[in-house]
Parts: C-alpha cells; structure tokens; sequence
C-alpha cells in the first residue's frame, strides 16, 4: 500500500468538503487580550480574537501570571513524573482541596485535560462497576464518548436535554443494575443548557449516578463560579461534577469533584491518570489563583454577560442570524461547510477578525457555523467592527447567492 497517497487523498478529501482546518499562527501578548499579532503569509497582523475559550481572560489576569511566576521560582518547570512515582507537589495538593470545596464535595482528582478527566472518570467508574450501563445525552463531547467506548459497557443514547425519554430508557432496566446518566450543563456548539434538576430527578427514582460536565460553564456561572449546578443550587445532586482549567479559569488541565472514596476509586483505577505526569506545578498555581479570585469577584461574569447581551443586540441590529440561548456562546449560523470557511478567512484577512470555522465533525453537516464567544475585555468598538463586518460580508453573500 502507498501510505503517504493515501493520506494526502484523505486530506484532499476534506479540503474539497471545506472541512480542512487551518491554524492560525497567533501570538497572545499579555494585558493586550483579545487582541493579537497573527503571523501570516503577508507578515504580521493585528487581529482580535472573537472565538477563545479563554472566556474571562483569565489567563492573562495579574494574579495567575503572580502565582504562576512565584511557583515556577519555588517548585521548577515541571512536576518530575507522575504522581504516583515522583510525588505529588504541594500545589496539585492546594489546588485539589480548592476544587473540593467550590464544587462542595469532598474530593477532587487533577488530569492534564478536560478530556482525559472525561475518558479516564468513565471509562474506569462503568467498567468496573459490575453490570453497568451508562445513559449518555445525545449531544455529549467527543471525550465523554470515548470514555463510555474505552469502557466497553453497554451504552443507551437518551434524546437531547429529554427528562422523559431518559426516563422511558431507565423504566426497561433492572432497578437493581447500576447506571450512570451522563450530560453536560452548556452544550458548546449550540450554546443550551441542560435541565439538571430534572435529569436528576429521574435518576434518582431510578437509583442512578450522575455526572455532570461543566466544562463550559466553571468559572462563568454561580456566585462564586461553580458553574451551572451551583447556580441554581443542585451541586448536592450530582455524584460526579467534571470541568476543566483551562477556560473560564485560563490554564489547562481537568478534574473531577465528588466523594472521597469516589475520587480515590478513580486515582487507583484510572490508566490515564496513574501513568500520565502530573500538571507542572506552576500551571497548579496559577489555576488555584484564578479559582480563588473568581470565587470572590463576579465582576467578570457580569461583564460577560453585558457583553453577550451588546454582540447579541448589535448582530440582530445587522441582519445577522445567530441561534439564540441562554448561555455565553454565540453561533452565528452558516450551514455550508465551504461558505463558513470562506466567511472565516474573509473576516481574518479584510477585517482583522479572528473566528474559527466550525465544520463536521464537531457539528453536524449542515449546521456549520462561526463560534463567537464575548469576553469580559472586548470593548465596544470590538463589538461594533464584529458586528459592520459581518453585515458587510453576509450582504455581499446574500447577493452572490441571488446572482
């Protein structure tokens, strides 16, 4: 077989689907956000940034950049190993027992990313519990999926943010087998959030786990930026509560809050975390330093909110069409994979605007569409050149499609 062929056929595959995707070289400056330089073919450019997960810019924020330079001093560059053969540094220690006490549980267990929290958790949680079944939202991350597959446990699809049907699928089981009901409070693409009270509900008259995906949703929502379940007071209810570091608190890495034995469970179980090393130290630091200011300071999300409320605003004043939500996240509709390209670059490349094109397989062919996510630090002449751009750009699709 000619390998290299048959990966450059692949490829041209997806260039001739208008799925390829193409980096953008960026360079972040600190205190500049969301404004940055992009290296391209023509040199350097100003662009500002209308599609990061950085969502409260807290990875620029004094206070992380602070902890993470004293840490970096204190404790070196990395963490030595895994936790398991090299030791576990006092900030993953700090860290974990700050993660507990947002979340109001007893534990919570450190991975390098959102993702692996996911695989790891599920996988190990379903495929040793004897008999197990999992019930999974339609819509659940690529990680969440992988994590059921990698547990190799049967595995039952309940319609999207649907109480009753996931009540209908658990009411066929045997009430003495264990299940673990699996959702996310807001769905990345679409920008939804889930009905927690009631999915909880009906596990509960089913006597099932549940595992609450936070991903989006940590640092932005709740009083003190424990996401969706703290907001409307149900982190109680929830065995498992997952998010990440590295969006609304602006570092990387992913974990887990629940019982203790749970969380230990986890920690002697799970491949991904027993032989992955640990998160540096100083990554630790800054992610505990985010945490802890957002736990005393709403400031940010209510300027987020103002800021999602004036894109919104100014889009509909343009004519252009968003999907409309209660969260954060706006898409602005596209619907053809080529054309969703095409606005992207023309956006990069006339306006300084950076939005990422969003195509199969993260959404479903013919619901492409650009991801637009206001943050705190986008002003309102940010907003104003986003909004006169597109305007511009749809009309002169508008006429294309006429001709």
């Amino acid at each position: 077989m000619n390998y290299e062929a048959f990966f450059r056929a692949e490829l041209d595959g997806l260039r001739r689907a208008g799925n390829y995707r193409v980096f953008a070289d960026l360079r972040r400056h600190a205190g500049a956000f969301p404004h940055a330089t992009r290296l391209g073919p023509h040199g350097a450019t100003q662009v500002t940034v209308w599609c990061s997960n950085d969502y409260l810019g807290m990875g620029q924020h004094p206070a992380v950049l602070a902890a993470m330079h004293e840490a970096l001093d204190h404790y070196g560059a990395g963490a030595g190993g895994t936790r398991n053969i090299s030791g576990t540094s006092h900030a993953h220690v700090l860290l974990e027992q700050e993660l507990a006490d947002l979340h109001g549980k007893e534990a919570a267990l450190l991975f390098n990313s959102g993702y692996v929290s996911n695989w790891a958790t599920l996988s190990t949680l379903a495929a040793r519990l004897p008999g197990c079944i999992i019930l999974s939202d339609a819509l659940n991350h690529a990680s969440m999926i992988e994590g059921m597959r990698q547990s190799r446990v049967e595995t039952r699809v309940f319609a999207h943010n649907d109480p009753a049907d996931l009540a209908r699928r658990l009411a066929d089981l045997d009430p003495a087998r264990p299940k673990l009901v699996a959702f996310e409070s807001v769905y990345s693409m679409d920008g939804d959030i889930a009905p927690i009270a009631e999915l909880c509900d009906v596990a509960d008259a089913h006597g099932a786990m549940t595992y609450l995906d936070e991903v989006h949703a940590v640092g932005l929502y709740g009083p003190h930026g424990a996401g969706i379940a703290e907001r409307e007071g149900l982190s109680h209810r929830l065995t498992v509560i997952e998010g990440t570091l590295a969006k609304g608190f602006g570092v990387v890495g992913g974990y887990i809050a629940a019982s203790a034995a749970l969380c230990d469970f986890v920690r002697s179980f799970a491949s991904g975390f027993i032989f992955s090393t640990a998160l540096p130290p100083a990554v630790a630091a800054g992610a505990r330093a985010a945490i802890r200011h957002l736990r005393m300071s709403g400031a940010e999300r209510d300027r987020m909110q103002d800021r999602v409320a004036r894109v919104r605003a100014a889009l509909d004043a343009a004519g252009v069409p968003h999907l409309a939500n209660p969260s954060h996240i706006v898409p602005v509709m596209v619907g053809d994979a080529a054309r969703c390209r095409q606005i992207s670059d023309l956006l990069l490349e006339r306006y300084g605007i950076y939005v990422q094109p969003i195509n199969y397989p993260t959404v479903p062919r013919g619901t492409e569409r650009l991801r637009i996510t206001p943050s705190p630090l986008h002003s309102d002449a940010d907003i104003g050149h986003l909004a006169a751009a597109l305007a511009e750009i749809w009309a002169e699709q508008s006429q294309l499609r006429a001709a």
